[in-house]
């Protein structure tokens, strides 16, 4: 073998050394990066005593499993309110017991794509509320939602809730009195282009800048902020300070990487930061914190704040969002419907 095979020999050897080497580097360049591990099991807590607890800022590094035993329980249903429903009063010649009148409701609580409702004149507390077994009544109501996020009642709904109600009357012996059909449809009109003009739903994607995440990288991030597992896999929470309140915030990322046979081995280069405005109350400041959240966020994991489309957003972009939001929650106060009421929440569901 001469001096020329073997210089072939050795430019070969380092190329394919060299290849190799490239390889392992470009590998670990895009594989997704990995959440810190917690070896003294403080973390688990940590992320429970956040939630728990409602906190504000930042936690201590922390990953949640599984938190939803600790997200807060639904509130009682909260009544009828003429303000954002039609209100059939039933008049009944003695007092029914509940047992009779839940035997007597509709098997549907929904009139087409609205929540329908029945209350009864609780004797004690002199309350209205759902019809509760062992107690008794000597009136009742009828209702059904005037508009929400399908849109508003129409007369198709309002026959319905009609054939609902007297239904449920003549089982209890009552006389129903129904408010007129072409007001009250008029009446859901009015309301929906209200809340058609002040809803808002934001959401900001935290886009990666260089290495993508794993699911287990996001949520460890997400949990310093309080962020508690969803019942969705890929789908996280910040719970409101008052107990039965929808969240504050939400933060989704790619499901089918979340529910991956191996999800260390998932890279993810974007997640969602979402707020539903009018579901909220105004003291939680959460545009603030949703703000907050996605500023930290993007610069502990190299991510970048984007809108809908993809455009970075600058300070001055948040900022004009923030007035526009003082604005909404100004109008909604203004009309009863304030932001994070049980009447808000309905209207925008």
């Amino acid at each position: 073998m001469n001096s020329l095979q073997n210089s072939l020999l050795i430019v070969g050897g380092l190329t394919l050394v060299g290849v190799v080497l490239y390889n392992i580097w470009t590998a670990r360049q895009n594989s997704p990066r990995q959440a810190a591990p917690d070896l003294s099991g403080a973390g688990l807590d940590q992320g429970l005593d956040a939630s728990l607890a409602k906190r504000k800022g930042p936690q201590d590094p922390s990953f949640l499993e599984d938190a939803i035993d600790i997200l807060p329980t639904p509130e009682k249903k909260p009544p009828l309110d003429a303000l954002i429903d039609v209100i059939a009063a039933i008049e009944v010649d003695a007092q029914v017991s509940g047992d009779a009148a839940l035997a007597a409701l509709p098997a549907t609580r929904r009139v087409g794509t609205k929540p329908f409702a029945v209350e009864g004149l609780n004797d004690t507390t002199g309350e209205w509320e759902m019809p509760v077994a062992g107690r008794r009544y000597h009136a009742f109501q009828a209702g059904v939602q005037l508009a929400n996020r399908v849109g508003p009642l129409n007369e198709i709904e309002y026959s319905e809730f009609v054939i609902k109600a007297q239904a449920f009357a003549d089982s209890v012996g009552g006389a129903p009195e129904f408010p007129e059909m072409l007001e009250e449809v008029a009446r859901a009109r009015e309301l929906d282009q209200f809340a058609s003009a002040h809803d808002a739903q934001l959401s900001f994607t935290v886009c990666a800048t260089s290495a993508a995440w794993s699911p287990g990288y996001i949520q460890q991030h997400a949990a310093r902020w309080g962020f508690v597992a969803g019942v969705i896999p890929g789908r996280m929470v910040l719970a409101a300070a008052v107990q039965g309140l929808p969240p504050i915030l939400s933060l989704s990322f790619d499901t089918q990487a979340a529910m991956a046979d191996d999800p260390a081995l998932s890279a993810i280069r974007e997640f969602t930061l979402s707020l539903d405005v009018p579901q909220g109350p105004r003291e939680e400041q959460a545009f603030a914190r949703l703000r907050e959240a996605a500023r930290i966020l993007g610069k502990e994991m190299d991510g970048v704040i984007t809108d809908g489309a993809g455009h970075a957003l600058s300070e001055s972009d948040l900022n004009a969002i923030a007035l526009d939001l003082e604005q909404l929650y100004d109008a909604l106060d203004q009309r009863e419907l304030s932001a994070g009421s049980p009447q808000a929440r309905r209207l925008f569901s």
